[in-house]
């Protein structure tokens, strides 16, 4: 291995995709929306609550008016602290006329059998979303009990039993001491690290791009002739995985200092009381994994990239890797409620989702050591594997012209690539 070649090769791919618009958009948005935040917070933070209710009224159907149709009379006429937001019929025709002309968003259709069964007929128009967001409503649930209950205990419980929860949330480490507290405990312990686990996994897949996208433009137009009679092609690989990665790094450094700047001074310039900075392992195991999964994919692609007759094909053989990847994420409503679960554990494990499940799994919760201590010896031995293999198919793939080998040609490539 020419080293000297290969730090060539690294310093190019990296002054040429440095200077592309995408990447310093991509690089710079991160730090220009965390500053938009923190003027808006230093200005608006009185203002947070009323944003968020509105934003709330625009996707909460249960937020506008509600039709009631009450054949047991439990729910009508309806308490004044309610009269606002929902409207009796006496007759479900009418009340569905009025659904029609959108003079309410949702009809409730309590039969007489209701203290029996329980059951509510739920009329929407469009679809069906607006009956689960129904069934999920403290708004409609707290008008039932409210409604149940009234004339039959005291007001002050029937009022508790309506609306039985205000949270606090209150956010601990496995030590006991608080990370944080409130609706900004929420945005520091939660929202900012998770949105930095997915620009951490754009960042990989960025990177990687650029490197399938200069094998396969080289490849495409003849130049890697001319490259290869200069350079061994293992060395070429590995110039353009250094390169791209250090241009994936420079960016993740912006956004983890942009971060760690913005948690700093969010909390000293709101004066945000009982809230900590993001934990430092997140940022941590963010760079581990970013550099482990840069890495491994871009191997990959880099070798199965090479395959491609064009442009297209490469992409084609290298989206792949971009959709096992993206498992993590079609799960992701899963891991909200639990991101320690088996499934989660047992991507983990897996090389090809191991980057992506651990990024999101570590803003979500305190994941055991030992999922962290598996899923990076996972990768650090699944790299070299990856880069046996992919030397091979890079070697002998970047001259082959024509047409796409096929899975046995593959198979004769990596068994004797000579």
């Amino acid at each position: 291995m020419n080293w000297r070649k290969v730090w060539i090769v690294a310093r190019r791919e990296y002054a040429t995709n440095v200077r592309r618009v995408g990447f310093l958009i991509m690089t710079f948005i991160v730090p220009l929306i965390g500053a938009g935040v923190l003027i808006f917070g230093a200005f608006f933070s009185g203002q947070a609550e009323q944003l968020g209710n509105f934003l709330v009224d625009q996707v909460d159907p249960t937020q506008k008016l509600i039709g009631v149709v009450d054949h047991t009379g439990y729910f009508t006429p309806i308490l004044p602290a309610y009269r606002e937001q929902f409207l009796p019929f006496e007759e479900e025709s009418q009340a569905e006329t009025a659904l029609i002309a959108e003079e309410i968003s949702t009809v409730l259709i309590i039969g007489e059998d209701y203290l029996e069964t329980g059951n509510v007929t739920v009329v929407t128009t469009g679809s069906s979303f607006g009956a689960a967001a129904v069934s999920d409503s403290s708004t409609v649930r707290a008008f039932m009990v409210d409604h149940l209950l009234n004339g039959r205990v005291e007001p002050a419980f029937r009022q508790r039993a309506a609306a039985p929860l205000e949270i606090q949330p209150r956010v601990i480490s496995s030590e006991g001491e608080t990370e944080g507290e409130g609706p900004w405990g929420f945005v520091f312990t939660f929202v900012i690290p998770y949105m930095l686990a997915i620009f951490l996994v754009m960042a990989i897949f960025s990177s990687s791009g650029y490197l399938l996208q200069s094998v396969a433009e080289e490849k495409e137009s003849r130049v890697i002739e001319i490259i290869v009679s200069s350079i061994r092609p293992t060395e070429l690989m590995a110039g353009k995985v250094i390169g791209l990665g250090a241009l994936g790094l420079t960016q993740v450094i912006v956004w983890m200092l942009t971060a760690m700047g913005f948690s700093g001074g969010a909390v000293g310039l709101l004066a945000v009381v009982g809230v900590a900075t993001i934990p430092a392992r997140v940022f941590v195991l963010g760079v581990v994994y970013y550099l482990l999964g840069f890495t491994l994919y871009a191997v990959l692609m880099a070798g199965v990239g090479a395959l491609g007759a064009t442009m297209q094909e490469s992409q084609q053989l290298a989206g792949i890797f971009s959709l096992l990847a993206a498992i993590p994420y079609m799960i992701s409503g899963f891991l909200f409620a639990n991101p320690n679960a088996l499934i989660a554990r047992v991507l983990s494990f897996f090389p090809l989702t191991a980057p992506t499940m651990m990024m999101l799994r570590l803003p979500l919760a305190e994941v055991p050591w030992v999922d962290v201590v598996g899923s990076i010896a996972v990768l650090v031995v699944s790299i070299p594997l990856a880069l046996w293999g992919s030397a091979r198919l890079f070697r002998v793939g970047l001259l082959i012209y024509g047409k796409r080998p096929s899975l046995k040609e593959i198979w004769a490539i990596l068994k004797n690539p000579g």
